[in-house]
């Protein structure tokens, strides 16, 4: 990995609150992310501003506290960093790592995208819109991480596991991010801009 700067240290980007999670792994030999990847989570669904997806990465959730955490009962996943709404970055795993958020997954030419990518929540519900706080802050980290990784290519889940997801759905504004980090679009998902 590259060497530490004034905005990362050992994978851990400085200007994220550091909640660290049990759920990660190392990444295959020689890999270096190039991938970030971008989801949208809320637990329970539709409900944001609380502890849950925090508890949910770091196998703290209480299962009876709602009845649709039945539905996810006993999961072991966690993502790198989780965009609030209001702004707010939380990172549960360092970029050196392998966080486990992508599952079974395909982009480029390549399986198992966890193995190669940072993993974004964004907190949200699928197919709805984020709020202008969560751009900036995702514009932020994805050009530090930009900077520090080899991280070229942003997709959704939906583009790495079609068919299986569907976040961050069409509520997401990818115009909006392509513009506020300047990239080309062939650094984004084909046809997402036509």
């Amino acid at each position: 990995m590259s060497a530490d700067s004034s905005l990362w240290r050992a994978g851990w980007y400085n200007f994220a609150h550091h909640t660290p999670s049990p759920n990660f792994g190392p990444r295959p030999v020689g890999v270096r992310p190039d991938l970030v990847v971008i989801h949208s989570i809320s637990l329970p669904p539709g409900q944001y501003g609380g502890p849950e997806v925090a508890a949910l990465f770091t196998n703290t959730l209480d299962w009876n506290a709602h009845p649709y955490f039945e539905k996810i009962r006993g999961m072991e996943v966690s993502a790198h960093f989780f965009i609030r709404r209001d702004g707010a970055l939380i990172q549960f795993v360092s970029c050196n790592d392998r966080a486990w958020h992508a599952g079974k997954s395909h982009y480029l030419g390549r399986d198992n995208c966890n193995d190669h990518s940072i993993g974004i929540e964004l907190e949200g519900l699928e197919g709805q819109t984020f709020e202008r706080a969560q751009y900036d802050t995702l514009s932020s980290v994805c050009a530090a991480i930009a900077q520090h990784y080899p991280a070229r290519h942003i997709a959704g889940h939906e583009h790495i596991a079609p068919g299986r997801k569907q976040d961050p759905g069409p509520g997401f504004d990818w115009p909006l991010l392509r513009r506020s980090l300047g990239r080309a679009t062939q650094y984004f998902p084909k046809n997402i801009f036509l």
